[in-house]
């Protein structure tokens, strides 16, 4: 699904980028991509595409995580 139309980016290559790149930010989401935010639209929808990318990562384990301190 495009998340992004100026930049067309898509959910999978955000996913793609949080768990191969380590991207933590939209704006290094961006920049791993090769583009640049232009009207900010799509800012939350990246964002909680990261979030829900970040929380699976770390549910797999059963080490608590030092990232999430309600663990």
């Amino acid at each position: 699904m495009i998340v992004c139309s100026c930049n067309v980016l898509s959910d999978t290559q955000v996913r793609e980028t949080v768990n191969v790149a380590s991207a933590r930010t939209a704006g290094e989401v961006y920049r791993c991509l090769g583009c640049s935010p232009q009207c900010g639209r799509c800012a939350r929808t990246i964002r909680a595409i990261m979030d829900d990318a970040l929380g699976r990562a770390c549910n797999i384990c059963d080490t608590p995580c030092p990232l999430n301190p309600a663990e």
